[in-house]
């Protein structure tokens, strides 16, 4: 079967359908979320309907995190275990309010890492601390690192992709940072590339067996990706200005 990756969907259910149908996606496939399959897109119950009738399996991003977070506190405050209902935005709070109780199960089931030995990788959400072995690496990390400080860089703040000091094996594949898009390190892949953000969803198809390579090329020859149906989400330090779809989200 194939093992099909795909970067964070947020919402996206119209372009996630799409790109599985340019997949030709079958039940002898096995199909990998990176996380963040849900908020800021229009439609979160859809992706996780997606996640569930196709057996997927969904690897714990942040905003999956933040749901979880806010379900668990309120469920102490509700018992009298808590002082107060934990803060959450109300982006994420209407969406909470909306998850039906299959859907709460898929999330509490989620993992922050998962292995695939036979393709050499691992999945991840964010990352993960390039100094330390896989082992030791915090839940929270792998939800939320974007950057490192490069010891080797004497000028400027010194903070890099994490990616890029990343030096294998295994490789690592990822999302949650849509800013730089693809990224495509020599042992780490990252697919967020901005779908809820108007740019599109992409998946990394890998035959039974095959291993990521390290060529660029190559790499790219395993990529689809399913352009954004419009702007779902524009981030907050962009809405003081007149929205546009320049270089930087091309």
């Amino acid at each position: 079967m194939r093992t099909i990756i795909v970067g964070d969907v947020h919402g996206c259910a119209s372009e996630l359908q799409s790109l599985l149908d340019r997949l030709a996606f079958s039940n002898g496939d096995r199909l990998v979320f990176v996380g963040d399959v849900v908020a800021r897109g229009p439609d979160s119950l859809g992706v996780l309907d997606v996640v569930r009738s196709t057996g997927a399996i969904l690897v714990r991003g942040n905003h999956e995190q933040k749901l979880l977070d806010w379900y668990e506190g309120r469920q102490r405050w509700l018992h009298g275990e808590g002082e107060a209902k934990p803060p959450i935005g109300k982006m994420h709070r209407d969406l909470a309010r909306s998850l039906r109780p299959v859907d709460w199960t898929l999330l509490r089931t989620s993992k922050p890492l998962l292995h695939l030995p036979e393709h050499d990788l691992v999945v991840v959400h964010a990352g993960l601390d390039p100094f330390l072995p896989i082992e030791r690496q915090e839940p929270d990390t792998l939800m939320r690192i974007r950057t490192v400080v490069d010891p080797s860089k004497r000028r400027g703040d010194g903070h890099v992709l994490w990616g890029s000091l990343w030096t294998g094996p295994p490789h690592v594949v990822f999302g949650h940072n849509a800013a730089p898009g693809l990224q495509l390190h020599p042992w780490a892949t990252g697919l967020d590339t901005g779908c809820v953000y108007g740019r599109r969803l992409t998946a990394l198809v890998l035959e039974p067996g095959q291993k990521v390579p390290p060529s660029v090329a190559a790499r790219k020859a395993l990529l689809v990706s399913e352009p954004a149906r419009r702007v779902w989400h524009v981030p907050a330090h962009e809405r003081a200005e007149p929205r546009r779809l320049d270089a930087r989200h091309a």
